[in-house]
């Protein structure tokens, strides 16, 4: 890495927080951040760098014999341009900007990270803005492209498009019908002696229940706490109406909360006969139901006497080059060789994900996969994920609290003021 550009980095990360709140980077080049800029591409408007290009390459456990098949169709495209050693390491896409942040010196020259995480890295400077980002742009699905951008610069490549959930079911079970509505399928189950199952320990899951209410969760102009109106008593549907609708549905006969594991040991045994996940389980689910495995968009669900949608948070995977890496020339185009269209189709085709590549995302076999067309339906019902660190436990132990029937006997009111306090704490 570059070591005489830690400091241009430090004085970016100040003046982009002070400029703009910790929530949008400047659009504009002028300042500090133009130092990140220029240093990302001077080494990008003329030819690339030849000699010894030494890369360290960060992509997700899961990933690493799929990554080291795409570099290896990098060094042969690009063979006889440069002498390349290229290091491919495991690093979790969610913990990325964490573990780059804490030692910017001895991290990747290109990695794979999650969309909430690139906010914090535009602040501090380490992204290469993409330099042929309307190329990029064109050949993406709107709503990547949009994740991977602050005021319309692009940061970083879009890869994925599937980082969501929706409800896998087994046909045997189910009709078209039932799968329209949360109280027609749990229906179905009850009657069946059977279960639907969804992770009410998780914040991730049960913003579902809110996000088509009118209530609302986000990011303050901190860029760090939240924001919050779940407790609402004013509008069409109050905070008092979810917690209702969540109480019947825990007290459902056909209900049972629960996580990856127990979903997929529930399928296979045929306790379970649907729930919402996400296309990480799609293989473990289509061995359990075989031609029965079937996966749709969230169903409504009762709500203050109205069907309303569940919604969803949406999440898209990307690949950044490091502004600070000694060939951010070829980092840049590493990072877009990973992302292009052949290598998308490759990444459906071993390891199950959607691309984000129209092109891609458009070939019959991805067409025909149940999971992928579920995620991308539920999409339009879905919100990126901009929330604090606050978030996560108290939703937890609502959703803990809600699945238990209340034990603690309080108002509902009482006890979405208190949720909403606490998920709102200043730092």
């Amino acid at each position: 890495m570059k070591k005489k550009s830690i400091l241009a980095m430090f004085l970016v990360a100040g003046m982009l927080f002070s400029a703009c709140g910790g929530t949008q980077a400047s659009g504009t080049t002028d300042g500090a951040e133009s130092i990140a800029m220029e240093d990302s591409t001077q080494q990008t408007g003329g030819e690339l760098s030849s000699g010894k290009v030494e890369l360290t390459v960060w992509g997700a456990e899961e990933d690493q014999a799929l990554l080291a098949e795409i570099v290896a169709g990098f060094e042969q495209k690009y063979a006889g341009q440069a002498d390349f050693e290229i290091t491919i390491m495991a690093e979790s896409e969610s913990s990325c900007k964490d573990t780059l942040l804490a030692d910017i010196e001895n991290g990747a020259d290109v990695f794979t990270f999650a969309d909430d995480q690139l906010m914090s890295l535009v602040a501090a400077g380490v992204l290469a803005p993409v330099p042929n980002a309307e190329e990029i742009k064109s050949q993406n699905v709107e709503a990547a492209v949009a994740a991977s951008c602050v005021n319309d610069t692009l940061y970083a490549y879009p890869m994925t498009a599937d980082n969501g959930y929706f409800m896998y079911y087994n046909k045997a079970y189910f009709t078209g019908e039932d799968l329209q509505t949360l109280d027609g399928m749990l229906a179905v189950a009850a009657e069946n002696g059977k279960k639907i199952t969804m992770d009410w320990t998780s914040g991730w899951y049960l913003y579902s229940f809110f996000g088509s209410t009118g209530l609302q969760v986000g990011l303050n102009e901190d860029g760090i706490s939240n924001y919050c109106t779940w407790n609402s008593t004013e509008g069409n549907i109050k905070g008092v109406d979810v917690a209702e609708a969540m109480l019947a549905i825990s007290a459902n006969p056909g209900f049972i909360s629960g996580g990856d594991a127990e979903f997929i040991a529930g399928a296979q045994d045929d306790t379970i006969i649907a729930g919402v996940s996400g296309v990480w389980d799609a293989t473990a689910l289509e061995e359990a139901w075989g031609a029965n495995y079937g996966a749709v968009k969230l169903p409504t669900y009762t709500c203050a006497g109205q069907q309303v949608q569940m919604s969803s948070f949406t999440g898209y995977k990307m690949v950044g080059a490091n502004a600070y890496s000694d060939h951010v020339d070829w980092a840049l185009k590493l990072a877009e060789w990973i992302t292009n269209e052949q290598n998308q189709t490759l990444r459906f085709n071993e390891r199950g994900q959607g691309p984000s590549n129209i092109n891609a995302a458009a070939s019959p076999e991805i067409q025909a996969s149940p999971a992928i067309q579920a995620v991308l339906e539920q999409s339009e019902y879905g919100t990126l994920q901009r929330i604090g660190g606050n978030y996560w436990e108290p939703v937890s132990e609502f959703g803990t609290s809600m699945l238990n029937g209340n034990p603690s006997g309080k108002a509902l009111q009482d006890v979405l003021d208190e949720l909403v306090r606490a998920m709102t704490v200043a730092y």
